[in-house]
């Protein structure tokens, strides 16, 4: 009776160890750059797809695909990035990563069109017609600069397109009461150029790119955005966007 005691307590004793090192290795992670062990991260998390995070802002179903893909893809380069939705009249800002960092409506050329006219950024205003006064669809490296009055955003120096803060000078374009209205029609008045709010080009625009370039994307309106941008899966890599 005694051997047999004996034998199950070796028994209950081999069983104990034996759990505790099955808990050890389930804790156990990859050794981080220190050399500690870190808990894994839940299989669910891990194969998550990294898209951009409006954090709850309203946005049409171009501007999150385009964003998505602009994440997943890399394409900003590891550089801030801005989408402007023509159709909707708005503009939004991200960081390196993704996270919308401020989104306002934006004032936009009066034309409908996806294409700035040759020539365009050397000519005078008052030379410009109607319908030349589009602001163009595609991918731009951007930066700050200065125009004739004032620091702007350069997206495109050779067509004279920039986004800046909104111009009052002549009162019966009424632009602050058109930003102010949620009509994305209201919003079609500039010669291709992007208005947007003095706030937030101060404190949205200016934090976000002083001391390095960023990548906008303009939507386009007449286009596809295939046509625009040569977007693949996510799954497959990195896409460089047609010009």
């Amino acid at each position: 009776m005694k051997i047999v005691a004996g034998y199950a307590r070796l028994v209950l004793v081999l069983v104990a160890l034996t759990w505790l090192m099955l808990a050890r290795a389930s804790d156990a992670a990859t050794p981080d750059a220190s050399g500690h062990h870190a808990p894994s991260a839940p299989q669910s998390l891990a194969a998550q797809p990294l898209v951009a995070n409006f954090l709850g802002a309203i946005a049409s179903k171009d501007a999150r695909r385009v964003a998505d893909w602009v994440v997943a893809s890399d394409d900003n380069d590891g550089l801030p990035f801005v989408i402007v939705d023509k159709v909707r009249a708005k503009v939004f800002v991200f960081d390196d990563r993704g996270r919308l960092l401020g989104v306002s409506f934006a004032l936009l050329g009066a034309a409908l069109g996806d294409d700035s006219v040759p020539g365009i950024g050397s000519r005078k205003l008052s030379m410009i017609r109607p319908e030349e006064r589009t602001t163009p669809a595609g991918r731009f490296v951007a930066g700050l600069g200065h125009d004739l009055r004032q620091d702007v955003f350069w997206i495109d120096y050779n067509s004279s397109v920039s986004l800046h803060r909104v111009i009052t000078g002549n009162p019966g374009d009424h632009r602050l009461k058109r930003l102010e209205t949620t009509s994305a029609l209201d919003k079609r008045i500039t010669y291709g150029c992007i208005n947007v709010p003095v706030k937030f080009f101060e404190e949205v625009m200016l934090p976000t790119f002083t001391g390095t370039t960023g990548i906008v994307y303009i939507l386009p309106e007449i286009k596809t955005i295939q046509d625009v941008f040569a977007m693949v899966d996510r799954t497959i890599g990195r896409s460089v966007p047609s010009s």
